[in-house]
């Protein structure tokens, strides 16, 4: 892809058109200054967007965020909408991380209250939270309780006493898809996934103490109950191992039933069935219930924060209360209006956030930079399928990012700012390095005047913990 392919539309917004590229069955859309497009051409970000686009039943347009890059199949930052009727479902377009998404975790009191301790409730935070590659977690499930939970998500630990029913209440979908069927799951999956809920993993993954640096709106701060230089837990991770199976075994069924449902592929790693053939809602039921686990997982992930809260603190510091809990790898089943008319629609969100009006949207930096929450607003819904971005966007691979960054700079660069940094892994640090990533602050300030989302406050970590 060029950029004389591309039509500047504003000085945020960016149109791929039909005609550019064959097969296209829809425009494609991308939300970027220049300056991030230029650096979005280096890969073939665009061009697997274009090729989107030329999937069966594509409603609209193909879209993508500021924090686009290359991925499988789609690009990294990508969100299609396919007809439920006559529409595909693509593995490629929720990825091998099923439902990464993001929850906040607020407490009662400011950091001034407990900086001293912030050290102490680092080490705390990276003694009970599992991480890093292979890493159990405290439970091992049985083939029934791994179903409960496939099955009811963030609610079967509700059930067990691992959160109250508020947690679920703010979390997206309540913190499960009824549409999930633990028998479309194979066994290979389960056995991956039987022993790590409550872990974070590797890679991307992380769990951050941060502070509330900076109200931009305080009638919706107020409302959500935050305040200038509190203390939140921001939690990062997904569907481990159990969400990485669903996605290898299906891609190999999508595979051959492209071929099957003679569906022309621009790309093999676009491998799609018709979302209501059999294949298709195999898939849809499995990394449905992925996705629970997903959310079960952040669910005993935030169990292991309070108690790690207690423990240091004691209970003069109050609970940590869930503000909300936001996929962004997951299909979904809504509505939408396109040409007018409202259709039902799978969304496929891939690296990009649900950003309904008034939704919280969770948006993290990179280690060592800052986060976000935004509220969504109205035109998302005209816009994007109502959906924001979910980061700031690699703009180095891991591979460069470990011949780039020198470990022990990196270390001093985050000390200096006042970060502790608790990490199992050199290499797996460096590759999660700021440097990495695109400017997080460009990537909100594009969704900001896009009028996709509106920003509500800003947080800086103090300390980060990751595998």
């Amino acid at each position: 892809m060029e950029k004389s392919d591309l039509r500047k539309i504003k000085d945020w917004l960016w149109e791929i058109p039909r005609e550019s590229k064959p097969g296209m069955r829809v425009p494609a859309r991308i939300f970027a200054t220049e300056k991030m497009i230029d650096e979005i051409l280096e890969d073939r970000s665009l061009d697997q967007l274009a090729n989107v686009a030329a999937l069966p039943g594509i409603a609209g347009r193909a879209v993508a965020m500021p924090d686009i890059h290359e991925g499988y199949g789609f690009p990294v930052g990508g969100v299609a909408a396919f007809d439920a009727e006559n529409g595909v479902i693509s593995p490629g377009g929720i990825g091998y991380d099923i439902n990464c998404g993001v929850r906040l975790l607020c407490s009662e009191i400011g950091l001034s209250e407990i900086r001293s301790r912030v050290p102490e409730l680092g080490k705390a935070l990276y003694r009970e939270i599992p991480s890093g590659v292979g890493r159990a977690g405290r439970l091992k499930l049985s083939d029934k309780e791994l179903d409960e939970v496939l099955l009811k998500g963030s609610r079967r630990l509700v059930e067990q006493g691992y959160a109250d029913s508020e947690d679920s209440a703010n979390a997206e979908e309540n913190g499960y898809l009824r549409t999930a069927d633990p028998k479309a799951v194979s066994g290979r999956a389960k056995d991956r996934g039987r022993d790590q809920l409550g872990t974070i993993g590797a890679g991307n993954h992380f769990v951050e103490l941060e502070e509330i640096e900076e109200i931009f709106d305080e009638e919706k701060a107020g409302k959500l109950g935050l305040f200038s230089g509190q203390v939140v837990i921001l939690i990062h991770t997904g569907s481990r191992g159990l969400g990485h199976q669903v996605a290898t075994d299906y891609i190999k069924t999508m595979m051959n039933a492209a071929s099957k449902y003679n569906i022309a592929l621009p790309d093999r790693e676009l491998a799609s069935a018709p979302f209501d053939s059999e294949e298709g809602q195999s898939y849809f039921q499995a990394m449905s219930a992925a996705a629970n686990f997903a959310w079960a997982n952040r669910e005993l992930v935030s169990w292991e924060a309070r108690q790690a809260w207690q423990s240091v603190l004691g209970e003069e510091a109050g609970k940590l209360r869930l503000l909300y809990d936001v996929a962004h790898n997951i299909a979904k089943v809504e509505e939408h209006l396109v040409d007018g008319k409202k259709k039902k629609l799978v969304v496929h969100r891939k690296g990009a956030t649900r950003a309904f009006p008034d939704q919280p949207v969770l948006v993290p930096g990179s280690m060592g930079t800052r986060s976000y929450l935004l509220s969504g607003e109205e035109a998302a819904m005209t816009e994007s399928f109502g959906s924001s971005c979910h980061g700031a966007g690699r703009r180095m691979s891991r591979t460069e990012a470990r011949k780039t960054i020198v470990a022990g700079e990196l270390k001093q660069n985050l000390a200096a700012k006042d970060i502790a940094v608790f990490a199992g892994s050199v290499a797996g640090m460096v590759e999660e390095a700021p440097e990495a990533y695109k400017d997080v602050d460009e990537v909100i300030d594009v969704i900001r005047r896009a009028g996709i989302a509106s920003k509500v406050a800003k947080m800086r970590p103090v300390a980060v913990i990751k595998g």
